[in-house]
């Protein structure tokens, strides 16, 4: 039995995957078989709780933000080194996949192998509130592995079963099934966990929920429904010229009643959860100082994202939270309130936020003026929607109160060129989304900040998104979910005014998403993605969006240049101004911490040096890396013989089969 039958195959030793201590202490090991544990709700609940280690989190990874970082590597943030998938001929293919796995997938049909019959014959009760939460839980984490794969790779194999040590059998099962038949598979575990999950969790929002699955469900729908619009045409969908997957399994297949059936669901499931916070969505206060010398939230929108505990908020529907009793902490703050942690946002996303009286920045009568950009970063923003003002540091601005109550601020000018590249802002605009103002997470790196999941205004933006690809319009529920957010954020709510200002040529300087397929989208669709973007600016969707929307296709021939702040000409250029510190710019293109003014007055953080930079020339896209290649060991271990001409899966189109070979263009 080959390495990778042994993935799909399950046997009596994946039992081992329980942390019970409880059942441990309670029969000896001869006897630990699942027909005598798979028979009380505690012990369902004490396996389905290992797969909670799944959801990512911030790590503690002493140069990182957690989450706040996920986005780099788009059009939103950058960090401080370059992405290989914008450099054609150097993302090549691995030796092995790591999106290729089924272990969380059998380890959850090895679950249900033995629940479901424990239900049906009254060894458990189908209406025990623990047994319901395990169920639930089990579904859900079974759609949650299988999205994350899919989203990937693509087409992928669906099993829902514990398969038997048969090479037959096995080998019959490794086969990718269309990508628009695994996304229906997740979406039905998903109503099978919505139908199972309670309202509110034993475990509070440490727990999952019936509206997490919901959110959830219509991620993934809103995910497949746009993709293949999309990408209609080419060989990322099923049955488009030059799809590599079997023809046969397209019976009745039609891309357009396919895409129909899951926006139609992305809103189905969206709304009861939009639904929940929509007119009880957290108060933005728009006060930039988010909280003072107590630590008493100034701001309750901004503290949402930097807080302990956020129980009480209203949007968020589950967080991992972090303890330091229990040495449980992460490294984060120590980033956030002293560093740039290697990251920064754009020039093209700050730019995407409009005025508070609903205009883009270069619409006549917005009241911005070009020559704020001389006066600093805070002068650049005002009067601006309140989201961008609130999550950017400022020159000098208060980064977290030290023991004595006293104010400790930022240093714009060390932070961007004195730092190390790991430490420094790359852009001028330092993130400060998620910044708490409590000195003492810094000590030891101690942060307890948590880190949320799920936040139910997704759901808003999802039912809004999903509406106007259906229909070309807002109904009246995304109407109102769109005014709430506009409310909130301190905009004009009358999304009207922009969208009858909007210029696509403008907007396509900065924001990918003004693209699919390399044509320009609407204005009315943009502006839908413009607040999808605004609104979740570091929530780690950025470039799962980017992917679905193929938003990319532009840079094939042309490339992108990722820009900052306005730099030269500028307060940071004049000596006689107090945030003067060009003495501290290093032209050198093996050494140096900024792009000379050849390239403009605004910073270029991949222009700083030309050795040993692919990306000097800009990014470029290849078609081909919309999907992730498998990688070569996964095909030989899925044939007959271990060699590839025998494998019974297929490459992602444009991918070779070979490691180490990249991927060529796809029309």
């Amino acid at each position: 039995m080959n390495k990778y039958i042994k993935g799909l195959f399950l046997g009596v030793i994946a039992f081992g995957f329980t942390s019970c201590d409880d059942f441990l202490d309670r029969e000896p090991e001869s006897s630990a078989i699942p027909e005598n544990y798979f028979n009380t709700a505690s012990n369902l609940q004490a396996y389905t709780n290992n797969f909670y280690s799944l959801f990512p989190t911030h790590s503690n990874n002493m140069w990182a933000l957690g989450t706040f970082s996920d986005d780099n590597g788009t059009d939103n943030q950058a960090a401080y080194d370059y992405s290989n998938q914008y450099v054609p001929g150097l993302w090549t293919v691995p030796t092995s996949s790591g999106n290729w796995s089924f272990t969380t997938v059998r380890q959850v049909n090895f679950f249900l192998q033995y629940v479901l019959p424990n239900i049906e014959s009254g060894v458990l009760s189908a209406s025990d509130p623990g047994v319901q939460q395990a169920l639930g839980e089990a579904y859900f984490f079974r759609a949650f592995a299988n999205y994350n794969n899919y989203k990937a790779l693509g087409d992928f194999p669906i099993v829902n079963e514990v398969l038997p040590d048969d090479k037959e059998i096995l080998l019959e099962a490794t086969v990718r099934r269309p990508r628009n038949e695994v996304a229906r598979f997740i979406l039905d575990d998903l109503s099978k966990a919505i139908q199972n999950l309670p309202e509110t969790s034993s475990k509070g929002k440490q727990g999952l929920n019936k509206a997490c699955a919901q959110l959830f469900r219509s991620r993934v729908a809103l995910f497949e429904g746009t993709w293949l619009k999309h990408h209609k045409g080419t060989a990322l969908v099923p049955g488009g010229p030059g799809w590599p997957g079997d023809q046969s399994m397209l019976n009745g297949f039609n891309i357009d009643t396919e895409i129909t059936y899951f926006l139609q669901e992305a809103m189905s499931s969206a709304k009861p959860v939009a639904d929940l916070v929509a007119n009880n969505l957290v108060q933005n206060t728009g006060e930039y100082v988010a909280m003072n010398a107590a630590l008493q939230s100034l701001n309750p929108y901004y503290t949402m994202f930097c807080e302990s505990n956020l129980d009480g908020y209203s949007e968020v529907l589950f967080y991992k939270s972090y303890n330091l009793e229990l040495g449980v902490i992460t490294s984060i703050q120590d980033q956030l309130q002293r560093n740039g942690a290697g990251t920064g946002y754009t020039r093209g996303l700050v730019n995407s936020y409009v005025m508070r009286n609903g205009l883009p920045i270069y619409a006549s009568g917005s009241g911005y003026d070009p020559n704020w950009e001389n006066q600093g970063i805070e002068a650049s923003l005002q009067d601006r929607d309140s989201r961008i003002q609130i999550f950017v540091k400022y020159d000098n601005c208060i980064e977290q109160y030290a023991s004595d109550g006293s104010p400790v601020t930022y240093d714009l000018g060390n932070i961007l060129l004195a730092g190390a590249t790991n430490t420094k802002t790359t852009t001028g605009y330092t993130i400060k989304k998620g910044m708490s103002y409590d000195w003492e997470q810094t000590i030891g790196r101690t942060s307890t900040t948590g880190s949320i999941v799920y936040r139910a205004t997704e759901a808003m933006l999802n039912y809004m998104e999903a509406c106007v690809e259906l229909n070309g319009t807002p109904d009246g529920t995304a109407d109102s979910y769109w005014r709430a957010l506009r409310t909130r954020a301190l905009v004009n709510p009358d999304y009207n005014t922009t969208i009858a200002a909007t210029q696509m040529s403008q907007e396509a300087l900065g924001d990918w998403g003004a693209y699919s397929a390399g044509v320009l989208i609407d204005p009315t669709l943009y502006n839908v993605r413009r607040e999808r973007r605004n609104e979740l600016i570091s929530e780690s969707l950025r470039m799962d969006d980017l992917r679905r929307w193929a938003a990319m296709d532009q840079m094939i021939n042309t490339p992108y240049f990722i820009e900052g702040m306005k730099f030269w000409g500028t307060c940071y250029t004049d000596p006689t101004s107090p945030l003067y510190f060009t003495d501290e710019v290093i032209l050198d293109p093996v050494n140096g911490n900024m792009s000379s003014e050849e390239w403009g007055p605004y910073i270029h953080p991949y222009q700083e040096k030309t050795v040993n930079n692919p990306v000097y020339d800009g990014y470029r896209w290849t078609r081909a890396h919309y999907l992730n290649p498998i990688g070569q060991s996964n095909f030989t271990d899925a044939s007959e013989d271990g060699t590839i001409s025998t494998t019974v899966i297929y490459q992602n189109p444009g991918w070779p089969m070979l490691a180490g070979e990249a991927a060529t263009s796809i029309d």
